[in-house]
């Protein structure tokens, strides 16, 4: 799983970040709230896009039997937030 999680932060160091104001966000502690709940890897690249930061960490935790992705990520004006993806549902 580490594994994974360094090869896809790896990958997405890599690829060009887009503009954050390009999609009208403000930087912020931003919860993202999804119903069909997503994989790290796929929250990664939701935040990756959405705010179009460089992202600095990403792990997952499980609260209450539901997986909570928590995404640091470093904005283009060089602050550092973290987004929480809701993950899949465990149990």
């Amino acid at each position: 799983m580490r594994l994974l999680l360094i090869l896809v932060l790896t990958m997405m160091a890599a690829a060009m970040p887009l503009r954050a104001d390009a999609f009208g966000y403000q930087p912020a502690d931003i919860v993202v709230a999804q119903s069909n709940g997503k994989t790290l890897a796929q929250a990664i690249e939701q935040v990756r896009r959405q705010t179009g930061g460089k992202i600095l960490s990403a792990e997952t935790r499980v609260q209450g039997g539901r997986e909570i992705h928590h995404i640091k990520v470093l904005t283009n004006d060089g602050k550092v937030r973290t987004v929480k993806v809701p993950g899949r549902t465990r149990g």
